[in-house]
């Protein structure tokens, strides 16, 4: 294969925001690394098909998410357990208690975890999720559901842990 300098010019201005975008799709650096690493080799492929440099980035987040739920079928009874990087790249919840969030994510099912960054962290909409996952925008809509009822029954808000009985009675009086 000849070397595409759009390519390579592709893949050293985005590289790093990859990176990041499958590090908080996988929850650790080594499978992060991984998934873009795999996610550039289809794209190489597919280099000379691409009319834009703006679809090759969908084309490589798209690549990534589906490669993430593909391994987490393969994967799904494992826990992997992995601390963050040393310079990484986190945003400082408002309370200050980033550790807990970073910790609650990483405890979601790999699906859950991939519908909430497509959603919160990629902006996606139900239907672009659906589409980049394979799957329903209903399935989309009860995983984010069920994980964001995880998230904040993991992470006290203002430091304070609601009990889950007490989230269960609001729940029956709406």
């Amino acid at each position: 294969m000849d070397a595409d300098p759009r390519f390579a010019g592709f893949v050293a201005e985005r590289g790093e925001a990859l990176l990041r975008y499958g590090y908080v799709l996988a929850g650790n650096p080594h499978d992060a690394a991984d998934l873009v690493q795999e996610a550039l080799l289809k794209l190489r492929a597919a280099w000379p098909r691409l009319r834009a440099e703006e679809n090759a980035e969908k084309y490589v987040r798209t690549t990534m998410a589906r490669m993430h739920t593909a391994t987490w079928r393969l994967r799904r009874r494992e826990l992997l357990a992995w601390e963050l990087p040393e310079h990484g790249y986190h945003d400082v919840l408002p309370n200050g208690d980033e550790q807990a969030m970073w910790d609650a994510l990483a405890g979601l099912p790999r699906k859950q975890r991939a519908v909430v960054v497509l959603r919160y962290y990629e902006g996606l909409s139900d239907e672009e999720i659906a589409s980049t996952l394979g799957i329903s925008r209903g399935t989309v809509r009860s995983q984010v559901s069920r994980a964001l009822d995880k998230l904040r029954s993991a992470v006290p808000v203002d430091g304070i842990r609601i009990p889950d009985s007490v989230k269960a009675e609001n729940r029956g009086r709406k």
